[in-house]
């Protein structure tokens, strides 16, 4: 091995993409309000770019001459050049010197008209929405119901701003005051918390989900001491469905247990989700779908993206020799980002349009069926139609939104993948996904299937698929286990047999005669 400074020829050949490229690229992955905050960017930065303004609402106005004495098109221009152009403000006072008949063309607001706009302004500012109460503020003024020290409401007031946005106080009260607080610190802090727990909504404060249940049962409460047993010790059990585990060792019947369970779905388990703003985000489509006499056309949105134009001026005072070479080539500057800005946005709308074009035509079955009958679809595919890089289709789907006559989806909506069907067809997963949603919907909760009976089911309908695949969509799906899907209700009467158990008592798994059945094939006493 060569170790030595030196210098050498070598051929190296490399792909570089220049700026140019990178912006139309960027131009091109641009949602609609994306790309119209960066027109408006470009025409606060470029004066030679002019936006064409156009009302498509309104009737066009016929072309009427102009007096003599209006001024010239050379004239209603914005001049940057310093030399040939005084300051703004001056150029428009000159102008107003000039012209003042163009300018006394509008008739002056009166007192009475500049009264009532100022209380329409003021009537637009007070029905303004307020910014919502949120859990600290809303808890931070009950303390001032109570008669507090000082040190008290200051350390009920550090509780209260430390709660998640659920009313949980996630932090130990030691983590909270820190490594020298003292037993004087923690018993105040004991007691700040106990008082904020007294607080609305009921259940804030608490460390976990026992203590903020316990915190919501009041004694007046329907199976009060019910509630407080199951909350303190089977949590577990009703989370995964247990029920004859409880019944077993509380000793409640299961009419009883029903009965406690649906008193306990009442309590809300996050107490302070109800201030929680939910910042809901603006969608608005950039393709949409339309259904003519020739099949399914796509038009893009076309009213909220502004047609440019590089201004004539500027393109004759550069052509002009009269132009000082620090203008023409900052005009030159200039119009060449224009000229690429246009360009790029002219490219997206070909290279969006035919992509979007192609989606639909492969998706035809989607539009007139329903989400169900979507198909196999895989963005080389788009690309090899289309004759782009797939990640040009991957840019031009990417936050891109097209309504349907079915609704309005995100592109991305119609590209997934699948597989091979029982008679050889390719089947898209949604569509699997959507008979597992409906097999599951059908079944008998008494004695709901196990994913390998899902499995068989699904081949029965003619899609093959491995358990695992099952178990993996269940849970993306967040559809519960067979054993928490069962539904424990009795439903006939129960009947005592000579030995005195009742029929219900001996048919219930989990009872000392029976055990629960596991999903792997194993028993949970």
């Amino acid at each position: 091995m060569r170790l030595s400074f030196g210098q050498e020829l070598r051929l190296v050949q490399k792909q570089v993409l220049a700026p140019r490229m990178i912006q139309s690229m960027e131009i091109l992955q641009l949602p609609i309000l994306a790309l119209e905050e960066r027109i408006e960017q470009e025409m606060q930065e470029n004066p030679i770019l002019e936006m064409l303004e156009e009302d498509p609402d309104l009737p066009a106005q016929r072309d009427e001459p102009e007096p003599p004495d209006a001024p010239s098109e050379e004239e209603r221009e914005l001049v940057i050049d310093g030399s040939k152009t005084e300051d703004d403000f001056e150029r428009l006072m000159k102008m107003d010197e000039e012209w003042p008949d163009h300018f006394e063309d509008r008739s002056r607001p009166s007192s009475n008209r500049v009264e009532e706009e100022g209380e329409r302004k003021h009537d637009a500012m007070a029905n303004m929405v307020a910014r919502p109460q949120s859990l600290q503020d809303y808890l931070h003024d009950q303390l001032g119901w109570f008669e507090l020290d000082a040190p008290l409401r200051a350390m009920a007031d550090r509780i209260i701003y430390n709660l998640d946005s659920n009313g949980y106080l996630q932090s130990s009260l030691e983590d909270l005051l820190g490594a020298d607080a003292t037993e004087a610190d923690l018993a105040l802090a004991a007691q700040a918390l106990a008082l904020v727990q007294k607080l609305d909504p009921p259940g804030v404060g608490a460390r976990d989900l026992r203590e903020c249940l316990l915190l919501q049962l009041t004694p007046g409460m329907l199976f009060y001491e019910q509630l407080q047993a199951i909350v303190l010790n089977h949590l577990e059990d009703i989370e995964y469905n247990r029920l004859p585990a409880i019944a077993r060792r509380t000793g409640y019947t299961m009419e009883t247990i029903q009965a406690v369970l649906h008193e306990l779905r009442k309590l809300n388990p996050k107490p302070g989700s109800e201030f929680e703003e939910v910042h809901v985000p603006t969608v608005l489509p950039d393709v949409f779908v339309e259904l003519s006499d020739e099949g399914y056309k796509i038009r893009l949105e076309a009213g909220r993206t502004p047609s440019l134009f590089i201004s004539p001026y500027y393109r004759k005072l550069l052509s002009s020799g009269d132009t000082n070479s620090e203008t023409r080539d900052y005009i030159k500057q200039k119009l060449s980002s224009a000229q690429w800005l246009i360009d790029s946005i002219e490219q997206r709308r070909n290279t969006l349009t035919r992509v979007a074009q192609a989606i639909v035509d492969h998706q035809k079955d989607f539009l007139d069926k329903g989400p169900e009958a979507i198909e196999p679809l895989k963005m080389q595919q788009i690309a090899d139609k289309v004759g782009v890089h797939v990640t040009t289709v991957s840019r031009a789907v990417d936050d891109k939104w097209i309504q349907t006559p079915r609704g309005i989806f995100p592109l991305k909506r119609f590209f997934c993948g699948g597989t091979t069907s029982a008679d050889g067809e390719e089947v898209a997963w949604d569509t699997v996904r959507l008979k597992l949603q409906e097999i599951i919907d059908g079944e008998d909760k008494q004695h709901p299937l196990s994913d390998e009976e899902l499995v068989h089911e699904l081949g029965n309908k003619g899609i093959t698929v491995a358990r695992r695949t099952v178990t993996k969509y269940r849970k993306a799906m967040k559809i519960p286990s067979s054993r928490q899907r069962r539904d424990w209700t009795i439903v006939s009467p129960p009947e005592k047999g000579k030995d005195g158990k009742t029929t219900a008592e001996k048919s219930v798994p989990g009872s000392p005669d029976a055990s629960v059945g596991s999903e792997d094939g194993g028993t949970v006493g």
